[in-house]
């Protein structure tokens, strides 16, 4: 496996809580290294091209809606299959789905406000890292 890199948001309901510290420490635990971080807070304009891939969906509204609520943290994750091992870190988008000790089964309210984004390939991830951050932000 390649040391690969992923995007990760914690995300509004998580930053309400201030559970930064927590979840980053459960990337930090399964061998991800945060090399970019910044507290932002997304327009709904930027929270909707973000998300554009998902514009004909009917969740669409509502997640551009949630996203540009309050700050969020916007990171860039390192490691041996990063965009898996976030995955992982995360759990199921339904956190009744998600494992025991995942972020989403520990700390997510809903299926929208599930606490945590990331990307879903090594593709999506460049495109994502690259929305956020300049090449010159990112510090391994």
């Amino acid at each position: 496996m390649s040391v690969e890199r992923t995007l990760s948001i914690i995300k509004p309901d998580a930053t309400r809580r201030n559970l930064t510290g927590k979840i980053n420490a459960k990337f930090e635990e399964a061998g991800l290294r945060i090399i970019a971080q910044k507290r932002i807070h997304l327009t709904k304009a930027q929270a909707g091209e973000f998300y554009k891939v998902h514009a004909e969906r009917p969740f669409y509204d509502e997640l551009c809606e949630f996203m540009a609520s309050a700050p969020v943290v916007v990171q860039v994750l390192e490691g041996e299959g990063a965009v898996a091992k976030n995955r992982e870190v995360m759990g199921a988008t339904n956190p009744a789905d998600a494992d025991a000790g995942t972020i989403r089964a520990e700390f997510a309210e809903s299926v929208g406000e599930n606490s945590v984004h990331g990307s879903d390939a090594p593709e999506t991830a460049a495109a994502e890292i690259a929305y956020f951050f300049a090449g010159t932000e990112l510090v391994g």
